[in-house]
């Protein structure tokens, strides 16, 4: 792994792993490293928040955990849960034996029957500190957000049975939002914070040139021009970047070195993902796009 001694070497290294990052997300991510201090990233859906976890994980060489949030997760899927069928096998199997009965169930009460979900395999992860990457949290319960405070606080769970239990090596956190509700103070004030926003029509071309080097400059300029364009539309889903470069390689796949009004015809629906604004954007005057008829 590379040294990491200030954040502008960050967007060196950023860029070789095809990611566009700017000095100010540079710097959230070289202080969450340097003081392994939670970062929560916010912003649109599509524009890499939770890419740059998985990017992280190849720069440092170490595992990726995810935990993947939704309205009703709990700590059996979050945490941890039992193996109750492996209990009731060993309960069965200790009946002639001579342990008491508070031994018995500390047997069964032991590691060998825990299930270990995203939030403990990464305080218990042994060989290296992991990237644990809690995405999209604003789709929880506040209940679950509270949970998570003693986690990005002290990096320890509570398991009853068992104990407390703390990492082994602290894992690096990122935790992204659409911030389709509000998340806690209390959360907040426990990690770093950045906005990421849709990117201007120069930073986005950089971020498609990147990730497909083999497009032409004028298929490439249409494209993001479109795309930066449908997002002053009233849209009832704005494209993110992810839906730019699914564009752009959908039309390279077809063949198309340009976009002509057909092939933006055909195409819609790899940038597009709601019928009626599919509707709305065929409707519109294609010379509004630049592209011609």
């Amino acid at each position: 792994m590379q040294e990491i001694k200030h954040p502008s070497s960050i967007i060196e290294i950023l860029e070789k792993h095809h990611y566009v990052a700017d000095d100010e997300f540079a710097t959230a991510l070289f202080l969450l490293l340097k003081l392994q201090k939670p970062l929560l990233i916010e912003g649109p859906p599509g524009v890499g928040k939770t890419e740059i976890a998985l990017v992280l994980s190849q720069i440092l060489e170490t595992k990726l955990i995810r935990l993947q949030c939704y309205e009703g997760l709990d700590i059996n899927a979050a945490v941890y849960e039992w193996n109750y069928q492996k209990q009731l096998l060993g309960i069965k199997l200790q009946e002639d034996s001579p342990f008491s009965i508070e031994e018995k169930e500390k047997h069964i009460f032991s590691y060998e029957y825990l299930l270990k979900r995203p939030l403990l395999q990464s305080i218990m992860e042994e060989e290296k500190a992991p990237v644990l990457l809690i995405d999209e949290l604003d789709r929880s319960d506040e209940e679950f957000e509270a949970f998570l405070l003693e986690l990005l606080s002290a990096f320890q769970l509570s398991i009853p049975e068992i104990g407390t239990i703390k990492a082994t090596h602290k894992p690096y956190v990122v935790l992204t939002s659409n911030r389709t509700r509000e998340l806690s103070d209390a959360l907040k004030r426990r990690c770093l914070y950045h906005w990421i926003d849709y990117p201007d029509m120069e930073k986005e071309m950089d971020i498609v040139r990147k990730r497909l080097p083999g497009i032409e400059q004028k298929l490439l300029e249409q494209v993001v021009s479109c795309v930066q364009q449908f997002r002053q539309q009233k849209l009832s889903k704005t494209p993110g970047v992810s839906e730019t470069i699914d564009w752009a390689e959908s039309l390279m796949v077809l063949g198309y070195r340009e976009m002509n009004a057909e092939a933006f015809k055909k195409t819609l629906g790899s940038v597009l993902k709601s019928a009626e604004d599919i509707d709305m954007i065929r409707s519109a005057d294609f010379a509004e796009f630049n592209i011609a008829t």
